[in-house]
């Protein structure tokens, strides 16, 4: 991932951990020569987890300012496999973007089948009647990290009427 979005001239926005894929992710980017935009709470850094390497590293006082930060920062969002924070910060860009409150694309890289089991939950809720299929058509899923970038900068959110109009 972090050579497809230096090679597709994008820059990386997350949280400025330093640790774990993220880490990873930040140190590939940067050692091919991109730009590394970090948001974290102070916080976090007391307790050593911020990467220090950064192009740009902005410090924010709670999660939620973090979140709201990196959504301003943002074009478009990748989920890759991941934990607990993976899930809870699709989960809300997903309901922002059902909302209408965000207008952005929202990817999920599928590598070795990782969020298989989450999309076939998804796709039951959709069967069940708690989510539309046209919302659950706004996640773009690849498992291919150039294919997923070059589908969400081609991608257009399509006009789906939202429950909070009618």
């Amino acid at each position: 991932m972090g050579e497809a979005i230096v090679r597709s001239n994008l820059q990386l926005v997350y949280g400025a951990g330093n640790l774990g894929l993220m880490g990873l992710l930040a140190d590939t980017v940067l050692s091919a020569g991109g730009t590394v935009v970090g948001v974290i709470p102070k916080f976090l850094t007391r307790k050593e987890v911020a990467h220090t390497g950064l192009t740009t590293l902005h410090l924010v006082e709670t999660m939620h300012e973090r979140k709201a930060l990196m959504t301003s920062l943002s074009d478009a969002f990748v989920a890759m496999p991941g934990g607990i924070g993976t899930l809870e910060e699709f989960f809300e860009v997903w309901t922002w973007i059902q909302l209408g409150l965000l207008e952005k694309p929202l990817g999920l890289l599928n590598t070795d089948g990782f969020f298989g089991p989450l999309l076939q939950f998804v796709d039951s809720l959709v069967e069940r009647g708690f989510i539309k299929a046209a919302h659950r058509n706004l996640l773009v899923v690849e498992t291919s990290p150039i294919e997923l970038l070059s589908r969400l900068g081609e991608s257009k959110l399509p006009d789906v009427e939202k429950w909070i109009d009618r």
